[in-house]
């Protein structure tokens, strides 16, 4: 079975659809497939083409044994709608070019979205080639990108509506990353094969007995320091402004610390947000590689994970809750819907808050901080679901054996 997987983002670029479709990739081609990945030369979230890929139109290298094939992008650290849709569009048509004429062939097509206007690239490459396009929704885009206010032109929202139906339409298969958004395409098109491809974790990667952690002590942290983490993209989805809020209002516990990490375009807003409320028990630290995330996350306490308070985010799980239970670490879940169903009630793994209720939050955070045992058997339990549930391992096999049904049927 040959496999493509067509994305704008994968590694050495950090973040979580990069990780997600690396780590299939790998596990794919470990079951026997032969795995091709087409994607951009690397350059989020800085926006800026890393060095060694610089003035190049194309890329072939290996990446421990899969096969990638990069093409060219435009990568403009501007926020504006027209260079954001120049970023998207010049790999739209750069991969579409690099496909036609150096993928092998192949039985399967897989693409990730968003951005949505890849689907473009997949679907006539599919078609050209004679493979079935899979197409991988992590985000439902554009409804996403309308409620959160990032896209208010309503002919354009028309335009990529109509497009992300089409798409939808032609695929073979649709995977969806949570069970909400799978429910929300099935409701509309209750035809097509839908199948849940959730996001997991690496428990060998991320285990608190092999990791070894120095990075309080190399930061000027102390052993009893309560430290909570948010680890992740610093954007207007997360709503990070109530980590800061809560913090205000539990100042006087010294103790207890916020550390944001990361980066994004948020992030100089709530900087002077923190120097507005003059807090000294939050901290902004930069962002790392994955390699990097283990240690952090072993030092730190507890994870916060927040999100916007909007019915667009009922259906969404952030990749961040998987690493984090993994090493045993409980969350504070700002989340409602699916995750709040899937990890606090059903996995007992942490305490959940209203989003955007600073108040809240801040409660949550000292009931955590006065009773370490319930923290400590919060992370025990959130650990033991996501083994029994969404390890990468797991997640890859269910997936195969879906993938070798069709193709064995074709």
């Amino acid at each position: 079975m040959r496999i493509v997987i067509l994305s704008q983002y994968f590694p050495p670029e950090v973040g979580a659809p990069q990780n997600r479709l690396y780590e299939l990739a790998v596990r794919l081609q470990e079951r026997g497939a032969e795995v091709t990945i087409l994607t951009a030369m690397p350059n989020y979230p800085q926006m800026v083409v890393h060095e060694q890929y610089k003035g190049k139109f194309f890329v072939s290298e290996e990446m421990n044994g899969l096969k990638v094939l990069r093409s060219w992008i435009y990568a403009s650290t501007s926020k504006g709608i027209l260079k954001r849709l120049l970023n998207y569009y010049s790999f739209v048509f750069s991969s579409f070019w690099i496909g036609l004429f150096k993928l092998p062939k192949h039985d399967f097509l897989l693409v990730e979205s968003p951005p949505l206007f890849l689907g473009k690239t997949a679907f006539a490459l599919t078609r050209l080639r004679g493979s079935k396009m899979i197409f991988n929704v992590s985000d439902l885009w554009p409804e996403s990108a309308e409620k959160l206010g990032i896209v208010t032109n309503k002919s354009f929202l028309k335009a990529a509506t109509i497009l992300e139906e089409f798409l939808y339409r032609k695929s073979f298969l649709i995977t969806g990353q949570t069970q909400g958004i799978c429910k929300d395409i099935q409701t509309r098109f209750p035809k097509k094969d839908l199948f849940w491809l959730p996001n997991g974790v690496d428990m060998n990667y991320y285990s608190i007995d092999q990791v070894e952690s120095h990075w309080r002590k190399e930061n000027g942290l102390n052993d009893d320091d309560f430290l909570l983490l948010y680890a992740g993209i610093i954007g207007h989805a997360q709503g990070l402004e109530v980590i800061l809020h809560a913090a205000s209002q539990i100042q006087s516990h010294s103790k207890i610390k916020f550390l944001l990490l990361g980066s994004g375009p948020e992030r100089d807003k709530l900087m002077a947000l923190k120097e507005e409320l003059r807090l000294t028990n939050v901290h902004f630290l930069d962002a790392v590689g994955k390699k990097e995330m283990p240690p952090i996350v072993k030092a730190a306490d507890v994870a916060v994970i927040p999100l916007k308070k909007l019915d667009l985010f009922l259906g969404a799980i952030p990749s961040k809750i998987f690493e984090n239970l993994a090493m045993k670490k409980p969350i504070l879940l700002g989340v409602l819907g699916e995750a709040k169903e899937l990890f606090i009630d059903n996995g007992k793994a942490g305490l959940a808050f209203e989003p955007e209720n600073a108040e809240d939050l801040a409660q949550k955070t000292l009931q955590l901080f006065q009773n370490r045992n319930e923290c400590a058997q919060l992370g025990e339990n959130g650990y033991q679901y996501v083994k029994d549930n969404f390890t990468r391992d797991l997640i890859a096999q269910r997936f195969w054996e879906k993938l070798q049904t069709i193709h064995s049927t074709k």
